[in-house]
């Protein structure tokens, strides 16, 4: 098993943008790592605390087989002066790939997060 990392900002607290990030977050991924949701564990997602219109695990949902995968939603740690607007992903993913291997990514104003690994 190993972790993939993924994080995603967006400009508005707004339903449908975020749900469609989250989506966008999600299969960039998946493609990236040449993984399907039956490899995923489980998948642990958190938002930002201005953030609030709906969960990131229900967009998660909203993708072709993901009805079974486990998820889960918190609140991300509020540090003074850290990047708003921001869903970050955790995915505990069933591979033979080694941590090298694995892609992890990071998009939008995200990729100040990690750039040594971010991945646009």
């Amino acid at each position: 098993m190993q972790g993939i990392r993924g994080a995603i900002t967006v400009e508005n607290d707004n339903r449908e943008e975020i749900i469609e990030a989250v989506k966008k977050l999600l299969i960039n991924i998946l493609e990236a790592n040449d993984i399907t949701a039956e490899d995923i564990g489980a998948a642990l997602f958190s938002a930002t605390k201005d953030l609030s219109s709906v969960f990131p695990a229900f967009a998660a949902r909203q993708l072709p087989n993901w009805d079974l995968v486990p998820l889960f939603d918190a609140q991300q740690l509020y540090v003074e002066n850290s990047m708003e607007k921001c869903i970050r992903v955790l995915l505990l993913v069933n591979t033979d790939k080694t941590q090298k291997e694995i892609k992890h990514i990071y998009l939008g104003r995200a990729s100040q997060l990690r750039p040594d690994i971010a991945k646009a």
